[in-house]
């Protein structure tokens, strides 16, 4: 194992990554951001340096934790040789075994070798699948002209709309994600619509992995074409600071499969695969 710190190796790994789009993805929006502040106090494992064959994103050690926040325990996973993965994976003390937390990737065997690991150490993994997205590149602003007047008006988010998406998302209405909610607000670009009381009644925010998620809109004010302004809006703005514009939809999502299909994204070969993975201590606690 070896932990990668070298700002100068960082960006020699930034740069091999982008080479290997887009099963490579989500690991180089975390290097990404870790090239750019490192707002998530994320870091970087690897099999081997230069000639890598697996490398791991992770919170870092010294980073506050909590032991039942998966949203914020958060591995992403490339390899380039599956073997290496999991030699990674039996490594001591580069997974934290004793928390609750999340493994991301978009290669298939992501699951299996996972699940096969932490089955020997006693976990129960729960696998979600996506289909995963890439925006075409958004070169002038989304039109805007049908927000007349100064309500409604587009915008972003503020730490203090964290309550709302915490009871809006489907993976949310717990305090572990609130606050995790509330970083991402906090350290990433985020877009909204705001009605004439300054409430959000659409948005979408980026995550630690640079993906946009949680793209929503109250049902009292869909098929306005919010929904589609958020996200072009967003796209756009992640394209101009050299981020990729991605996202991950469920495959039951028709109404924004629908959208998006509208706004011309690319639907990626691979899939975008989410596992939770919950020691035995914690088995009993609240679902996740």
């Amino acid at each position: 194992m070896l932990v990668l710190n070298c700002s100068t190796k960082l960006l020699m790994l930034e740069k091999m990554l982008k080479s290997c789009f887009p099963e490579s993805l989500k690991v180089y929006g975390a290097v990404m951001n870790i090239n750019r502040g490192n707002p998530f106090q994320k870091e970087v494992v690897l099999d081997s340096w230069p000639d890598f064959k697996a490398v791991i994103t992770r919170r870092q050690r010294e980073a506050e934790t909590d032991n039942l926040d998966h949203y914020s325990n958060a591995y992403a996973v490339f390899y380039k040789d599956v073997s290496a993965y999991r030699q990674l994976l039996e490594e001591h003390n580069v997974i934290n075994w004793d928390q609750v937390f999340q493994i991301q990737g978009l290669q298939s065997e992501l699951y299996d070798v996972s699940k096969a690991v932490a089955n020997s150490k006693q976990l129960n993994v729960k696998l979600t699948s996506f289909k995963a997205v890439h925006f075409p590149p958004v070169s002038t602003p989304p039109d805007a002209s049908f927000l007349k007047g100064p309500s409604p008006r587009l915008t972003y988010l503020s730490v203090t709309d964290a309550d709302l998406l915490n009871r809006t998302w489907s993976r949310g209405g717990n305090e572990q994600c609130l606050r995790y909610i509330a970083n991402l607000i906090y350290c990433f670009p985020s877009v909204c619509v705001r009605d004439d009381k300054g409430n959000p009644v659409s948005w979408s925010i980026t995550d630690q992995f640079s993906t946009m998620c949680h793209g929503y809109t109250l049902p009292e004010h869909r098929r306005k074409g919010y929904s589609q302004l958020v996200a072009l809006t967003l796209a756009r703005k992640l394209q101009s600071r050299g981020f990729p514009s991605q996202g991950n939809v469920l495959d039951d999502n028709t109404a924004s499969i629908s959208l998006l299909k509208r706004l011309h994204v690319e639907f990626l070969p691979c899939r975008f695969h989410r596992l939770i993975l919950t020691p035995t201590t914690f088995s009993g606690q609240p679902p996740l």
